[in-house]
Protein backbone atom coordinates (compact mmCIF):
# COMPACT_ATOMS: atom_id res chain seq x y z
CA UNK A 1 0.00 0.00 0.00
CA UNK A 2 1.11 3.52 -0.40
CA UNK A 3 0.34 7.17 0.73
CA UNK A 4 -0.63 10.06 -0.22
CA UNK A 5 1.07 13.01 1.50
CA UNK A 6 -0.12 16.92 1.08
CA UNK A 7 2.74 18.99 1.69
CA UNK A 8 0.77 22.69 0.26
CA UNK A 9 -1.95 24.14 -0.80
CA UNK A 10 -0.99 23.77 -4.54
CA UNK A 11 -3.43 20.82 -4.95
CA UNK A 12 -5.98 21.82 -2.83
CA UNK A 13 -8.00 21.17 -6.45
CA UNK A 14 -11.12 20.10 -4.36
CA UNK A 15 -11.27 22.52 -1.04
CA UNK A 16 -10.07 25.70 0.36
CA UNK A 17 -7.57 26.56 3.42
CA UNK A 18 -7.67 23.65 5.97
CA UNK A 19 -10.57 21.94 4.33
CA UNK A 20 -8.52 20.24 1.90
CA UNK A 21 -8.32 16.95 1.06
CA UNK A 22 -6.22 14.56 -0.76
CA UNK A 23 -7.90 14.56 -4.36
CA UNK A 24 -5.23 12.22 -6.17
CA UNK A 25 -6.74 9.27 -4.37
CA UNK A 26 -10.47 10.82 -4.27
CA UNK A 27 -10.20 11.20 -8.27
CA UNK A 28 -9.99 7.22 -8.78
CA UNK A 29 -12.27 6.60 -6.06
CA UNK A 30 -10.14 4.97 -3.79
CA UNK A 31 -8.91 5.37 -0.04
CA UNK A 32 -5.25 4.54 0.98
CA UNK A 33 -5.58 2.67 4.03
CA UNK A 34 -2.95 0.81 6.28
CA UNK A 35 -3.89 -1.16 9.15
CA UNK A 36 -7.64 -0.22 8.35
CA UNK A 37 -7.44 3.77 8.59
CA UNK A 38 -6.57 6.29 5.35
CA UNK A 39 -2.85 7.19 5.61
CA UNK A 40 -3.25 10.70 4.32
CA UNK A 41 -1.17 13.43 5.93
CA UNK A 42 -0.67 17.26 5.56
CA UNK A 43 2.35 19.21 6.26
CA UNK A 44 0.99 22.35 5.86
CA UNK A 45 4.18 24.42 3.97
CA UNK A 46 6.80 23.15 6.54
CA UNK A 47 9.55 21.10 4.73
CA UNK A 48 10.91 19.63 7.93
CA UNK A 49 7.98 18.39 8.84
CA UNK A 50 7.55 17.13 5.28
CA UNK A 51 10.43 15.06 5.38
CA UNK A 52 9.83 13.54 8.75
CA UNK A 53 6.41 12.44 7.77
CA UNK A 54 7.47 10.96 4.57
CA UNK A 55 10.22 8.92 6.85
CA UNK A 56 7.87 7.86 9.47
CA UNK A 57 5.11 6.86 6.33
CA UNK A 58 7.97 4.79 4.55
CA UNK A 59 8.32 2.76 7.50
CA UNK A 60 4.14 1.62 7.10
CA UNK A 61 3.91 1.98 3.45
CA UNK A 62 5.30 0.80 0.52
CA UNK A 63 5.22 3.95 -1.35
CA UNK A 64 4.98 7.89 -0.85
CA UNK A 65 3.01 10.17 -3.67
CA UNK A 66 4.37 13.67 -2.32
CA UNK A 67 2.66 16.84 -3.58
CA UNK A 68 4.57 19.85 -4.24
CA UNK A 69 7.07 19.51 -1.92
CA UNK A 70 8.88 22.52 -0.21
CA UNK A 71 12.14 20.02 0.85
CA UNK A 72 15.19 20.91 -1.71
CA UNK A 73 15.82 18.78 -4.27
CA UNK A 74 19.04 17.23 -2.76
CA UNK A 75 16.67 16.17 0.18
CA UNK A 76 13.95 15.08 -1.84
CA UNK A 77 16.41 13.12 -3.57
CA UNK A 78 17.31 11.39 -0.19
CA UNK A 79 13.67 10.60 0.69
CA UNK A 80 13.33 8.91 -2.86
CA UNK A 81 15.90 6.66 -1.03
CA UNK A 82 13.76 5.69 1.41
CA UNK A 83 10.68 4.79 -0.18
CA UNK A 84 9.25 4.85 -3.84
CA UNK A 85 8.30 7.96 -4.06
CA UNK A 86 6.02 9.86 -6.64
CA UNK A 87 5.95 13.70 -6.88
CA UNK A 88 3.07 16.09 -8.13
CA UNK A 89 3.96 19.40 -9.29
CA UNK A 90 7.55 19.04 -8.60
CA UNK A 91 10.23 18.02 -10.58
CA UNK A 92 13.28 16.33 -9.48
CA UNK A 93 16.04 14.67 -11.25
CA UNK A 94 15.28 10.59 -11.21
CA UNK A 95 11.90 10.77 -9.99
CA UNK A 96 9.19 9.59 -11.23
CA UNK A 97 6.71 13.33 -11.61
CA UNK A 98 3.03 14.42 -12.74
CA UNK A 99 3.13 18.10 -13.61
CA UNK A 100 0.91 20.49 -15.63
CA UNK A 101 1.83 23.15 -17.95
CA UNK A 102 2.71 25.97 -16.22
CA UNK A 103 3.85 27.86 -18.88
CA UNK A 104 1.00 27.35 -21.51
CA UNK A 105 -1.33 28.68 -18.57
CA UNK A 106 0.49 31.63 -17.77
CA UNK A 107 0.70 32.17 -21.67
CA UNK A 108 -3.17 31.80 -21.75
CA UNK A 109 -3.96 34.35 -18.99
CA UNK A 110 -1.23 36.79 -20.24
CA UNK A 111 -2.84 36.78 -24.20
CA UNK A 112 -6.49 37.15 -22.22
CA UNK A 113 -5.97 40.19 -20.40
CA UNK A 114 -3.29 41.58 -23.63
CA UNK A 115 -6.76 41.01 -25.90
CA UNK A 116 -8.91 43.15 -23.42
CA UNK A 117 -6.46 45.81 -23.20
CA UNK A 118 -4.37 45.23 -20.25
CA UNK A 119 -0.63 46.81 -20.32
CA UNK A 120 0.76 46.32 -16.82
CA UNK A 121 -0.30 43.64 -14.96
CA UNK A 122 0.52 42.71 -10.91
CA UNK A 123 2.12 39.30 -10.10
CA UNK A 124 1.24 38.32 -6.62
CA UNK A 125 3.18 35.18 -6.21
CA UNK A 126 3.05 32.70 -3.44
CA UNK A 127 5.51 30.96 -1.59
CA UNK A 128 9.14 31.28 -2.23
CA UNK A 129 10.15 27.12 -1.98
CA UNK A 130 7.24 26.35 -4.22
CA UNK A 131 8.60 24.67 -7.40
CA UNK A 132 5.14 26.21 -9.07
CA UNK A 133 5.78 29.65 -7.96
CA UNK A 134 9.24 29.90 -9.81
CA UNK A 135 7.44 28.26 -13.11
CA UNK A 136 4.09 30.74 -12.88
CA UNK A 137 6.42 33.86 -12.48
CA UNK A 138 8.85 32.56 -14.70
CA UNK A 139 5.94 32.18 -17.33
CA UNK A 140 4.84 35.63 -16.49
CA UNK A 141 8.05 37.27 -17.01
CA UNK A 142 8.18 35.52 -20.66
CA UNK A 143 5.05 36.18 -21.91
CA UNK A 144 4.53 40.04 -20.49
CA UNK A 145 8.46 40.12 -22.64
CA UNK A 146 7.23 38.87 -25.73
CA UNK A 147 4.29 41.20 -25.51
CA UNK A 148 5.82 44.31 -24.59
CA UNK A 149 3.66 44.89 -21.31
CA UNK A 150 4.67 45.82 -17.98
CA UNK A 151 4.69 43.43 -14.76
CA UNK A 152 4.91 44.23 -11.16
CA UNK A 153 5.70 41.80 -9.09
CA UNK A 154 3.88 42.79 -5.52
CA UNK A 155 5.64 39.73 -3.76
CA UNK A 156 5.60 36.37 -2.22
CA UNK A 157 2.51 35.54 0.24
CA UNK A 158 1.12 32.85 1.81
CA UNK A 159 -1.04 30.43 -0.41
CA UNK A 160 -3.95 31.07 1.29
CA UNK A 161 -7.13 33.54 1.69
CA UNK A 162 -5.24 35.56 3.81
CA UNK A 163 -2.38 36.08 1.61
CA UNK A 164 -4.62 37.40 -1.44
CA UNK A 165 -5.70 39.83 1.13
CA UNK A 166 -2.74 41.08 2.16
CA UNK A 167 -1.09 41.32 -0.95
CA UNK A 168 -4.58 43.20 -2.65
CA UNK A 169 -3.13 46.91 -0.60
CA UNK A 170 -0.13 46.47 -2.77
CA UNK A 171 -1.35 45.54 -6.14
CA UNK A 172 -3.63 48.87 -6.17
CA UNK A 173 -0.41 50.70 -5.21
CA UNK A 174 1.17 49.05 -8.27
CA UNK A 175 -0.86 50.44 -10.93
CA UNK A 176 -1.75 47.53 -12.81
CA UNK A 177 -5.13 47.02 -14.45
CA UNK A 178 -4.60 43.38 -13.47
CA UNK A 179 -3.94 41.10 -10.89
CA UNK A 180 -2.36 37.16 -11.36
CA UNK A 181 -2.54 35.43 -8.47
CA UNK A 182 -0.24 32.45 -7.50
CA UNK A 183 -3.77 30.33 -7.39
CA UNK A 184 -7.75 30.68 -6.72
CA UNK A 185 -7.48 30.89 -2.77
CA UNK A 186 -5.34 33.45 -2.59
CA UNK A 187 -7.40 35.45 -5.93
CA UNK A 188 -10.35 35.14 -3.55
CA UNK A 189 -8.71 37.14 -1.15
CA UNK A 190 -7.77 39.77 -2.94
CA UNK A 191 -11.49 40.06 -4.45
CA UNK A 192 -12.40 40.21 -0.69
CA UNK A 193 -9.90 43.28 0.19
CA UNK A 194 -10.35 44.86 -3.29
CA UNK A 195 -14.21 44.50 -2.75
CA UNK A 196 -13.70 46.24 0.83
CA UNK A 197 -11.72 49.12 -0.73
CA UNK A 198 -14.64 50.07 -3.24
CA UNK A 199 -12.77 48.51 -5.95
CA UNK A 200 -14.87 47.39 -9.28
CA UNK A 201 -14.28 44.54 -10.13
CA UNK A 202 -13.93 43.87 -13.60
CA UNK A 203 -14.09 47.94 -13.82
CA UNK A 204 -11.30 48.99 -12.23
CA UNK A 205 -8.91 46.14 -11.97
CA UNK A 206 -9.33 42.25 -13.36
CA UNK A 207 -8.79 39.26 -11.41
CA UNK A 208 -7.04 36.00 -12.18
CA UNK A 209 -6.49 33.02 -10.03
CA UNK A 210 -4.94 29.48 -10.97
CA UNK A 211 -6.36 25.74 -9.83
CA UNK A 212 -10.10 26.02 -10.76
CA UNK A 213 -11.47 25.26 -7.39
CA UNK A 214 -15.23 24.93 -7.33
CA UNK A 215 -15.46 28.40 -5.38
CA UNK A 216 -13.71 29.95 -8.05
CA UNK A 217 -16.86 29.77 -9.78
CA UNK A 218 -19.58 29.82 -7.09
CA UNK A 219 -17.50 33.96 -5.82
CA UNK A 220 -18.75 37.49 -6.97
CA UNK A 221 -17.58 37.90 -9.74
CA UNK A 222 -16.99 34.53 -10.78
CA UNK A 223 -13.36 34.01 -11.00
CA UNK A 224 -11.16 33.76 -14.21
CA UNK A 225 -9.29 31.23 -13.39
CA UNK A 226 -6.58 28.16 -15.08
CA UNK A 227 -8.10 24.83 -14.87
CA UNK A 228 -5.94 22.35 -13.51
CA UNK A 229 -7.32 18.80 -14.19
CA UNK A 230 -7.10 17.52 -10.91
CA UNK A 231 -8.62 13.74 -11.67
CA UNK A 232 -6.08 13.48 -14.27
CA UNK A 233 -3.03 14.69 -12.08
CA UNK A 234 -4.69 12.31 -9.59
CA UNK A 235 -4.79 9.59 -11.93
CA UNK A 236 -1.63 9.81 -13.04
CA UNK A 237 0.70 9.73 -10.02
CA UNK A 238 -1.70 6.43 -9.20
CA UNK A 239 -0.58 4.90 -12.46
CA UNK A 240 3.21 5.93 -12.09
CA UNK A 241 3.38 4.76 -8.19
CA UNK A 242 1.38 1.61 -9.37
CA UNK A 243 4.32 1.17 -12.21
CA UNK A 244 7.06 1.15 -10.03
CA UNK A 245 5.40 -1.01 -7.28
CA UNK A 246 4.75 -3.39 -9.74
CA UNK A 247 8.07 -3.39 -11.75
CA UNK A 248 10.86 -1.51 -9.47
CA UNK A 249 13.91 -1.78 -11.84
CA UNK A 250 12.23 0.11 -14.69
CA UNK A 251 13.59 3.94 -15.19
CA UNK A 252 12.45 5.92 -12.54
CA UNK A 253 12.48 9.64 -14.20
CA UNK A 254 9.22 9.20 -15.74
CA UNK A 255 7.67 12.23 -16.23
CA UNK A 256 4.00 13.69 -17.23
CA UNK A 257 2.63 16.56 -18.16
CA UNK A 258 -0.39 17.21 -18.33
CA UNK A 259 -2.53 20.78 -19.85
CA UNK A 260 -4.22 23.36 -18.70
CA UNK A 261 -6.72 25.41 -19.94
CA UNK A 262 -8.21 29.43 -19.31
CA UNK A 263 -11.84 29.44 -18.16
CA UNK A 264 -12.98 33.20 -18.26
CA UNK A 265 -15.82 34.26 -16.38
CA UNK A 266 -16.89 37.96 -14.93
CA UNK A 267 -13.70 38.88 -12.87
CA UNK A 268 -12.08 39.69 -16.17
CA UNK A 269 -12.88 42.37 -18.56
CA UNK A 270 -11.63 45.54 -20.78
CA UNK A 271 -9.82 48.06 -19.22
CA UNK A 272 -11.78 51.40 -19.28
CA UNK A 273 -11.54 52.85 -22.46
CA UNK A 274 -9.55 50.46 -24.25
CA UNK A 275 -10.39 49.36 -27.87
CA UNK A 276 -11.70 46.02 -26.96
CA UNK A 277 -14.00 47.83 -24.93
CA UNK A 278 -15.51 50.35 -27.09
CA UNK A 279 -15.62 47.24 -30.02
Amino acid sequence: MWSWCKTSTEFSGRAVGDEAETPTARAVGIHLVHEGEEVNADTDENAAAERDLVRALAKQVDGVTLCAPRADDEQVSQLAGETELVTVFRRVAGIPAVTVDNADGTRQIVEHLAALGHRRLAGVGGPPASWSNRRRTAGLRAVTGRLGLELAEVGQFPPYYDGGVAAADLVLASGATAAVAYNDTMALGLLARLHARGVRIPGELSVVGIDGIPMAGMAYPALTTVQVPAQAVGRAAVDLMLDRLRDPEQPAAHRRELPVHLVVRDSTGSTPGSTSEKG
